[in-house]
């Protein structure tokens, strides 16, 4: 080996050979002619849009030196020469994604489900198994919003911490190699301005974890100047008390110049160290970075910056630094190096065009099987002219994406709505064949489609003992956390009050106590990063129960759940899972913000998460059991004043599994079917007493889960009976209510078999107020139940059913 180059610090010694040196400036140009590449692409409309990774080529290459088998990195879209450096990524899949190819072996972090930028490794396999992570560089996928891929983070390196400490997770090589494994973050100086960013940094100092965050530092967020961004104008500036001393536990902080090669690889090198070793969180300010081509191929940065700012950014590129520091060091010539930027140039190019080759082939042979069958159509056709024009117009479309194609056909289809079968049928089988296909590429693996899937696990019916005693409902949900603790290892429970006292209803009494605080635990408030931590832990193999202590403090975490845990599986088509399990309390209690029940803004943002709404705990307990042998991220919303109701005991509390989507009649009746959830079980319970002695007979229907709902279409077989039919529950008007209308009513046409309106009864559109009193006049009680049927009645049979 030709030693060429020493980097010292506190009396260590590296030496890297002039192989290694000319290999990093390879790759570093390869990355920059892509980005340059990829912008011209999008102007010349063969993508819609790019974001790319110039200016940051340098960091990231001393980033990837020091990134190891099993670590795991959640950054942001300006990675690519990272993720180049690393083996996860080619330049030819960097353009398929650019390109929005659909194919998961041309683009396997999205399969073109995600704008260029946002990478993932494939931590599955085909089957939903999970491959030997820790045998593998791990990127999860990357998502959009700025400081959104913070909480994961944490979780990502709390997971290291579990590893490491937890003596009953050993065995889990598959996962972890004992806990060394690092979770590497990076970030915009500008996003870390977002309350993201400081509750991760702050929850992993608290926590100590291997987690290290890399802050690319422009001076810019878009065209905004730091000064308007941090406290000081630096981020390393404003965190100095993080730094650990002698006598307090903190973080290691760094700051380093973004076209310094040695001090870089000093940098990473020491905190991968730290880190790995010590579990240590390292923050690494990597200032005087730059920006080549501005933000994005939305605007130009010409025009926020000025002249003596882009003079500075040229001259301290990091990649026109680096040629300096090679020829300065004798590593290579100006000439040498000239030709190796040629190469690179050349190479960026081929993979480029073959990556819109395999993109564009595929559409255009569409292309040439729709305009073949549109023409053969026309000839037969009455109304072949203008047959004849839609087939021409689309066959001198200029790169074309699917759109064209289907547009074009569905548009012909409308044209032959006339005409014989025979005529048509080809060009309507090509399309749904083509239906059916895109129903893949774009729509498919929202929910699992594994033999985990929550549809696939088999239901195990509850059992009782001749004399199950009558305890309170946490008492079951207690004795079903005692059984997941004591049969899994790698189920752990965490989140506010969780821990020393089992959570504010006791369901974890005495179970940190018994398992230790590895498994229950307690954590500061901060919902977003509780989310966070469980995202990250279910990421890397475990089982976590994050807990968000109140239904009304989850909207706090809801872009995290949203954006992050509900579409992961969507988003990176099946590559990666995240089965955690959300643990909250909702609906009725005491006030503005204890009492809420967000169901409508949760099913519609949610989408990709099951969302569970058990009417007690036995039925809560059932479906924790099928949860913990699903591969699927669930919300399960525990009713508040049921803790303290008596239950009987479950004798086989650990094995029996509620099936999700199976809705539960509580009473048969012939009059009305009434379809609710959660606590409003027992308003309706009551207030079908009432009914009964009025000559009213309802049916009631637990729906039991909202995502999936009715998955057998049960609800309409009761409505076939009754032929009238009252959504209830306790969301906002035209909230739940209204979703489960929608789903009965129009998509199990219900509508045919009702002989009255279809009504809904919800709460008012504001929380309630505070006391019994708010309760009693903002959410619906037994009064109006009975009031709101007895309406209903009446119309049918005024005689029988008098005015009240």
């Amino acid at each position: 080996m030709t030693k060429v180059a020493t980097f010292s610090k506190n009396k260590r010694n590296k030496v890297l050979d002039k192989e290694q040196l000319l290999s990093d400036f390879r790759l570093a140009m390869e990355s920059r002619h892509a980005s340059l590449m990829g912008r011209k692409e999008v102007f010349m409309g063969k993508a819609k849009f790019g974001i790319f990774g110039d200016g940051k080529e340098l960091a990231q290459i001393a980033m990837a030196r020091y990134f190891n088998n099993g670590d795991f990195r959640a950054g942001y879209y300006r990675d690519q020469t990272f993720m180049f450096a690393i083996g996860q990524l080619t330049i030819r899949e960097y353009f398929a994604q650019l390109y929005a190819h659909t194919s998961v072996e041309a683009e396997p972090a999205s399969a073109g489900r995600l704008m260029n930028g946002h990478f993932a490794t494939r931590s599955l396999n085909d089957d939903g198994t999970w491959k030997n992570l820790s045998e593998m560089k791990n990127s999860s996928a990357d998502i959009s919003p700025t400081a959104g891929q913070m909480p994961k983070l944490l979780g990502l390196a709390y997971a290291s911490k579990l590893y490491r400490e937890n003596q009953g997770l050993k065995e889990f090589t598959q996962f972890s190699n004992g806990g060394n494994e690092v979770a590497w973050g990076t970030i915009g100086n500008a996003s870390t301005s977002e309350g993201m960013f400081f509750e991760a940094i702050n929850a992993a100092g608290v926590l100590q974890v291997p987690m290290i965050v890399s802050v690319w530092d422009d001076g810019y967020g878009i065209s905004v100047p730091n000064e308007y961004h941090t406290t000081k104008g630096s981020i390393s500036e404003l965190l100095k008390g993080l730094q650990r001393n002698d006598d307090q536990k903190g973080y290691e902080v760094f700051v380093v110049k973004g076209w310094d090669y040695e001090a870089l690889d000093r940098a990473y090198e020491n905190a991968a160290r730290i880190a790995r070793e010590e579990h240590v969180p390292v923050l690494i300010h990597v200032v005087e970075v730059t920006q080549p081509q501005g933000h994005s191929t939305s605007g130009s940065h010409e025009r926020y910056k000025s002249k003596e700012r882009l003079e500075w950014e040229q001259e301290y590129d990091c990649l026109a630094q680096f040629r300096k520091f090679l020829i300065k060091k004798e590593i290579a010539t100006a000439e040498e190096l000239d030709q190796i930027d040629q190469e690179a140039k050349a190479f960026a190019k081929k993979e480029k065009d073959a990556a819109w080759q395999l993109f564009s082939s595929e559409i255009k042979n569409e292309l040439k099987e729709a305009v073949s069958l549109i023409k053969e159509v026309a000839a037969k056709s009455q109304q072949s002219q203008l047959l004849e024009s839609i087939a021409d117009e689309l066959s001198k479309t200029l790169n074309p994406i699917r759109k064209d194609v289907i547009s074009s056909v569905r548009r012909a289809l409308w044209i032959l709505r006339t005409e014989p079968e025979s005529i048509k049928s080809d060009l309507k089988s090509w399309y749904t064949i083509q239906q059916e296909l895109n129903e893949d590429r774009y729509s498919s693996h929202l929910y699992s489609q594994s033999e985990f899937s929550s549809a696939k696990i088999e239901a195990v019916d509850v059992e009782y003992d001749d004399e199950a005693p009558l305890v309170d409902g946490r008492e079951v949900l207690q004795a079903c956390f005692d059984n997941l603790l004591e049969t899994d290892p790698r189920f752990l429970a965490f989140g506010e009050d969780v821990g020393k006292i089992g959570d504010v209803n006791q369901a974890f009494a005495g179970l940190q106590a018994k398992y230790g605080e590895h498994r229950v635990t307690d954590t500061s408030i901060r919902e977003v990063t509780i989310i966070g931590q469980g995202i990250g832990a279910a990421l890397r193999g475990l089982r976590p129960m994050a807990e968000i202590q109140y239904l009304d403090y989850i909207h706090y975490a809801l872009m995290t759940l949203s954006d992050d845990l509900a579409c992961l599986h969507y988003r990176t088509k099946g590559g990666q899972k995240a089965p955690l399990i959300v643990r909250t309390r909702g609906h009725r209690l005491e006030g503005v913000w204890h009492a809420g029940s967000p169901i409508g803004m949760l099913l519609h943002s949610l989408r990709g998460m099951l969302i569970c709404v058990p009417r007690n705990m036995t039925q809560a307990a059932g479906m924790y059991n099928t949860l913990m042998h699903s591969d699927e991220p669930a919300l399960v919303i525990e009713c508040l004043n049921g803790y303290r109701l008596k239950e009987k005991m479950p004798a086989n509390i650990g094995e029996y599994r509620l099936p999700l989507g199976k809705p539960e009649v509580l009473r048969e009746g012939n009059d009305l079917t009434i379809v609710t959830y959660g606590s409003m079980c027992r308003i309706i319970e009551d207030a079908a007493v009432e009914l009964a002695q009025m000559g009213i007979d309802i049916e009631i229907i637990d729906v039991q889960t909202l995502l999936p709902f009715d998955v057998d279409h049960s609800i309409v077989e009761s409505i076939k009976k009754t032929n009238r039919v009252l959504f209830a529950d306790e969301d906002v008007p035209g909230g739940a209510s209204a979703y489960m209308m929608q789903k009965v009513v129009e998509e199990q046409k219900a509508y045919y078999h009702l002989d009255s309106e279809p009504a809904t009864l919800a709460a008012k559109a504001h929380r309630p107020a505070y006391s019994s009193d708010g309760d009693y006049f903002s959410k619906p009680s037994v009064e109006d139940v009975v009031e709101k049927v007895y309406s209903m009645m009446h119309e049918v049979n005024p005689n029988k059913f008098p005015a009240i």
